[in-house]
C-alpha cells in the first residue's frame, strides 16, 4: 500500500493521509476512497505498509440528528451513549428490536423499537435524521445439547428469521433504502474483516454466509449514492477506547499482521467521527499500545469466538452446574473466572487463563481469591 501525505490544515502533531485505491469483493468493486484521516483521539505512528490514524468530525453539519441502529447491542450501546454526551453536537437516537433492549440503554423517548426486515417498522426513526450508524448484525447460537465435559465442537445456528440473510442483507437494505428516500446525508456501515475470504470460518457458522451477506450490503450502500463510510472492524474486545494505536488498512491485509482485533468503543468513536466521504477500510488496534499499558499483547480471538465460548460457558452454568456438587475452591468459580477471562483478554488468551485454572483447581491445587489475570500483571486487591 502507498501512502501520500495530505497537508491541508495539518497541525505539527497530527499526520494526515490521503490513499486512493480499489477493493475487489468476487465480481464486485467498491472504492476505496480516502480523503483526510485525522484522529486527534488516537495515538499516530509512521511506519509499515498500513495506515495508522489517529478522527475527523462526523460531518460539517451543525447538531446533526444521527440515528443508531442495533443501539441495544454492546457496540451500539458504547455509540448512542457518546452521542448522548455530545448533546451540544448531535441529537441522538436509537432503534432497538425489543422494549427490554430499550429499557437497557435507558428508555428514553428518542429511542425506537423496529424490526429492520420490515421497512414500515423502520421508518419513523429514520425520518428527520440527518445520519445513520449502522450496527445490525445477525448473531449465530450455540445448539442446545452441547456437554463441554465430552470434548469437541459445539455446533450454531441462527434463529428463524435472524439468518444474516435476512438481517445482514435484507435488513441492511432496507435501512439504506428507507434513508434515502429520507433524504440522509450520510451512513455509516460497520462490517467485518474476512470478508475477502469466501471460506472464511465465520461463513460456516450456522451455513449462514454471514460475511458474504455482509459484503452484499457494503456494495449496495456503496452504489446508492448516498455519501457513506464502511468499517471493517477487527474482532471486537471489551477494552478501554483512545488507549491502542488504531490501524486501517484494505483487503484484509490487518489479518496478516500481528493484532486482528479493536476496542468497541474505539469502533464507537471512528463512527461518531467519521467524514463525509466515499471510503471503506478495515481497522484495527496496535497491541504495542495496549503492551505498553497492561504489560500483556493482543490475542487473536474475535467477538464471534468470544461469543461462542460464552454461549457454552452460561449453557453449562445453567444446564450441567447445578447437577453437580459445589466443589470449586476459588473465587470467583471457574465458570465465573472463565467468563470474565474471555471478556476481558478474547479467545487465545482466554483459553489458556481457563485451562491453567482447571489445571490449578483441585485438592493439591491452591484456594481463594483468583481473578483473571495475565501471567506477568499483578495480583488486584480482594474485594
Amino acid at each position: 500500500m502507498t501512502r501520500v501525505p495530505f497537508t491541508a490544515s495539518c497541525s505539527a502533531s497530527t499526520h494526515k493521509y490521503c490513499l486512493v485505491n480499489r477493493l475487489n469483493i468476487g465480481t464486485t468493486t467498491l472504492p476505496e476512497f480516502s480523503t483526510s484521516l485525522a484522529f486527534p483521539f488516537f495515538p499516530l505512528k509512521k511506519g509499515r505498509s498500513f495506515r495508522r490514524i489517529s478522527v475527523v468530525a462526523m460531518s460539517d453539519l451543525s447538531k446533526s440528528t444521527v440515528l443508531v441502529t442495533g443501539a441495544g447491542g454492546r457496540t451500539g450501546q458504547i455509540v448512542y451513549k457518546k452521542l448522548k454526551e455530545r448533546s451540544d453536537q448531535y441529537t441522538a437516537r436509537g432503534l432497538v428490536r425489543t422494549q427490554e433492549s430499550k429499557e437497557k440503554i435507558g428508555g428514553d423517548n428518542d429511542v425506537y423499537i423496529g424490526d429492520i426486515r420490515n421497512i414500515e417498522n423502520i421508518t419513523p426513526a429514520i425520518q428527520g435524521i440527518d445520519a445513520l450508524i449502522i450496527l445490525t448484525s445477525a448473531v449465530p447460537k450455540m445448539k442446545p445439547g452441547f456437554d463441554p465435559t465430552k470434548g469437541g465442537r459445539p455446533e450454531f445456528y441462527f434463529e428463524d428469521g435472524a439468518f444474516p440473510e435476512q438481517v445482514d442483507w435484507i435488513g441492511q437494505k432496507n435501512q439504506i433504502d428507507v434513508a434515502k428516500a429520507a433524504g440522509v446525508k450520510q451512513i455509516v456501515l460497520v462490517g467485518s474483516m474476512g470478508g475477502t475470504n469466501p471460506n472464511h470460518p465465520l461463513n460456516s457458522l450456522g451455513n449462514g454466509n454471514i460475511l458474504i451477506w455482509k459484503r452484499k450490503a457494503e456494495q449496495y450502500l456503496a452504489d446508492s449514492g448516498i455519501p457513506y463510510t464502511i468499517i471493517r472492524a477487527g474482532g471486537l474486545q471489551d477494552k478501554e477506547g483512545g488507549v491502542r494505536e488504531l490501524l486501517v488498512g484494505k483487503d484484509d491485509e490487518l489479518l496478516q499482521t500481528e493484532t486482528r482485533t479493536i476496542a468497541r468503543a474505539d469502533v464507537a468513536e471512528v463512527c461518531i467521527q467519521e467524514g463525509k466521504s466515499r471510503r471503506c477500510f478495515c481497522v484495527s488496534n496496535n497491541p504495542g499500545e495496549d503492551s505498553a499499558k497492561s504489560g500483556v499483547e493482543d490475542d487473536e480471538g474475535n467477538s464471534l469466538g468470544v461469543e461462542a465460548a460464552l454461549s457454552m460457558l452460561k449453557f453449562y452454568k445453567r444446564e450441567i452446574s447445578p447437577l453437580l456438587p459445589k466443589s470449586c475452591r476459588y473465587v470467583p468459580t471457574c465458570s465465573e473466572y472463565s467468563m470474565i477471562a474471555y471478556k476481558k483478554y478474547g479467545v487465545v488468551k482466554g483459553t489458556i487463563l481457563t485451562a491453567w485454572r482447571l489445571c490449578r483447581c483441585n485438592p493439591l491445587g491452591g484456594s481463594g481469591f483468583d481473578p483473571p489475570r495475565w501471567f506477568d500483571e499483578a495480583t488486584p486487591p480482594e474485594p
